[in-house]
């Protein structure tokens, strides 16, 4: 028996098409096997396709299930696809504001929809915040040279460590965009590193920027799960807040950190990420949300 989904390609962070990161997301996929949702995130062969279905229970306590696939495999969370999949549910169902509850892997998050000017924006809250202890300098090297860089090039306020809302990225900060914006980095030695210290994401940022409503500029690498380079990244500019928080290169005067990371630059992809980190006892990151718009590129109905 032939099965019908409905597929949106969606750009997010952004509100122009093209730009942005694209997701796909597969609408109704309740009947989808696991093994066809692979099939399709390996044929859309964006970074991830969100695939979003309803509960098998009227007594689960969240509205919809969404899972994520790469082109090669399926991961526990994606901010960007989270963002196109709501996006692409209140188009779809022409939602007003709202607050809709979606399981993933990494447990039952709040996503919050904005309706704005017939167009939507969407906050995502993040999984917990976890910073796992510095590399050491052995690794940090390795990580450092695989990428294309040099020690020099490093912003000694940065320590290179693992940063996790849920699908966990190595953060290495940098001096300089011109060098961000040129990286060439080697990805069979990224991917293999990959295997060493248990983290397929390398999230390089700076803080080198000309414009004061930015704060930094980024670019995200994880060739080990088939993705050379992601547009834009919400699993890693998320963490990010937490991780200058906790590293206390960043500090703020009340229990709220809010900021905008720039990410897609160098490949012609700009998109924006407002990044905002809750406190508790004004030094510890609590809760995480990224906020983020987005924009249709194509809707289409598959059969398979």
């Amino acid at each position: 028996m032939m099965k019908e989904v409905i597929v949106y390609q969606i750009d997010s962070f952004t509100k122009e098409k093209f730009k942005g990161n694209p997701a796909g997301v597969v609408l109704h996929a309740e009947n989808l096997t696991t093994a066809e949702m692979q099939l399709i995130a390996r044929e859309l062969n964006n970074s991830e396709t969100a695939f979003v279905f309803r509960p098998t229970t009227l007594e689960q306590n969240f509205e919809y299930h969404v899972r994520y696939f790469t082109p090669t495999t399926e991961v526990p969370s994606c901010g960007h696809a989270t963002i196109a999949a709501l996006y692409a549910k209140a188009m779809e169902d022409q939602l007003d504001s709202c607050t809709i509850r979606i399981m993933t892997q990494i447990g039952i998050l709040p996503i919050r929809i904005e309706k704005q000017d017939h167009d939507y924006q969407i906050t995502m809250t993040q999984g917990r915040f976890e910073l796992s202890p510095i590399f050491d300098p052995l690794t940090t090297q390795n990580i450092v040279h695989a990428l294309g860089l040099t020690m020099e090039d490093l912003d000694e306020k940065c320590p290179v460590q693992i940063a996790s809302t849920g699908h966990s990225k190595v953060m290495i900060g940098i001096k300089s965009r011109n060098i961000l914006n040129h990286l060439q980095p080697d990805l069979m030695a990224l991917a293999q590193l990959s295997k060493v210290i248990s983290c397929n994401g390398y999230f390089v940022f700076t803080f080198d920027s000309d414009d004061k409503e930015i704060l930094t500029y980024g670019r995200m690498f994880a060739p080990a799960i088939g993705i050379s380079e992601d547009p834009v990244t919400g699993n890693a500019n998320g963490p990010l807040g937490g991780y200058l928080i906790q590293n206390k290169i960043i500090s703020t005067a009340d229990n709220t950190f809010q900021f905008t990371g720039t990410q897609g630059e160098a490949i012609n992809r700009i998109g924006k990420v407002q990044v905002e980190v809750k406190l508790k006892d004004s030094a510890i990151p609590d809760i995480i949300s990224i906020t983020g718009n987005a924009v249709n590129v194509f809707r289409t109905v598959m059969h398979i």
